[in-house]
């Protein structure tokens, strides 16, 4: 398929997606709130009073159903390369988190840790799975990276992966880091995706 004829069904999917719909009657700046909102529900990842940061924050549905469920005693700080309007109990940063300045700002926002890291991060997308999947990966494993900076020891790391060449492998990483495991693949998750999310529990001290 071309890319425009590519670019035609992803905007017809988009406009019948009935999470898009939903989303916009509920007033949640994107359809990926569901996944969030379908995964918590299950999981129970976000609590009240919890700190949370937002790796890739932008439009901000992750932020918003986040801020909501942690309340006024909670935190949640979100960062991204692109800008995002402000959200009540959001504090944002533009910037790139792998950034080293980006990075040290964001630790020094941080002096107690945080509950939960979350990452929906993708890169931009090429349609070569080739090209596709290690740049998703790394998305991933910066992720991983960022959370062993700063998870508390009972904290919880939630990424979005896409199945294919190393993502058995990043399972096992994950293994090393965190007490459990779990794969999700929320209903939000449009079925014809490779997306799914990891879910590390438990930070490990990691043995050389």
């Amino acid at each position: 398929m071309s890319k425009a004829g590519s670019s035609r069904r992803w905007l017809h999917e988009h406009i019948a997606d009935p999470y898009v719909r939903q989303a916009q009657a509920q007033g949640y700046r994107s359809r990926a709130s569901f996944k969030l909102l379908e995964i918590n529900q299950r999981d129970r990842l976000l609590q009240p009073g919890a700190t949370v940061v937002d790796l890739g924050a932008a439009p901000g549905g992750w932020s918003q159903v986040a801020s909501t469920i942690v309340g006024p005693r909670g935190r949640v700080l979100a960062v991204d390369l692109l800008e995002m309007a402000l959200l009540p109990g959001v504090e944002f940063i533009l910037g790139d988190f792998g950034d080293a300045a980006v990075l040290e700002q964001m630790l020094g926002l941080l002096p107690d840790g945080a509950d939960l890291v979350m990452s929906d991060m993708a890169p931009n997308l090429s349609g070569v799975r080739d090209v596709d999947q290690p740049a998703a990966l790394h998305l991933a494993e910066l992720a991983l990276d960022f959370a062993g900076r700063v998870l508390k020891p009972r904290g919880a790391l939630l990424v979005k992966c896409f199945e294919g060449a190393g993502s058995q492998a990043l399972r096992v990483e994950f293994a090393r880091h965190f007490e459990q495991v779990l794969v999700r693949k929320p209903d939000a998750s449009r079925d014809r995706s490779r997306e799914h999310y990891l879910i590390g529990r438990g930070m490990l001290p990691i043995t050389p």
